[in-house]
């Protein structure tokens, strides 16, 4: 004898037997343990990258930068026939009002895969540096 239930009948056994939280969304944790931050409508996947786009606004508004943008790409191997290319996201570009740029990551600590993506970009673009702002 086979049993089909309907997805009510599945829901109220799982209700009787306690578990009642079966159909909602488990929170996953951070790989990590990062938290997400909304600021100004920008969900941030850590607080310290929230706080060094809110000194950003500051600089800015302040006239000590030109501008900033948030995570500009960098293409490090260029993708072919099925292959996507593989890229590096940094956090900020930041643009001074000497006309140079700085390429900012907020980091708690630095992953193997961050220091792989490092030594490509480097690789690729030997005239410009990442400056890492480490968490505390």
């Amino acid at each position: 004898m086979s049993l089909r239930w309907t997805e009510e009948e599945y829901r109220e056994f799982q209700l009787k037997r306690g578990s009642s939280n079966i159909f909602e969304p488990v929170k996953k944790q951070s790989k990590y343990r990062n938290k997400r931050v909304m600021v100004d409508g920008i969900l941030f996947d850590s607080q310290k990258e929230a706080d060094y786009y809110s000194e950003l606004k500051l600089q800015l508004m302040a006239g000590d930068i030109l501008g900033f943008c948030r995570q500009p790409e960098f293409i490090l191997v260029e993708g072919f026939a099925e292959r996507k290319p593989v890229t590096y996201r940094a956090d900020f570009i930041v643009f001074h009002l000497d006309g140079t740029f700085e390429i900012i990551d907020t980091k708690g600590f630095e992953t193997e895969i961050f220091k792989i993506k490092h030594k490509q970009f480097l690789n690729k673009f030997p005239g410009l540096e990442i400056k890492i702002v480490k968490g505390d």
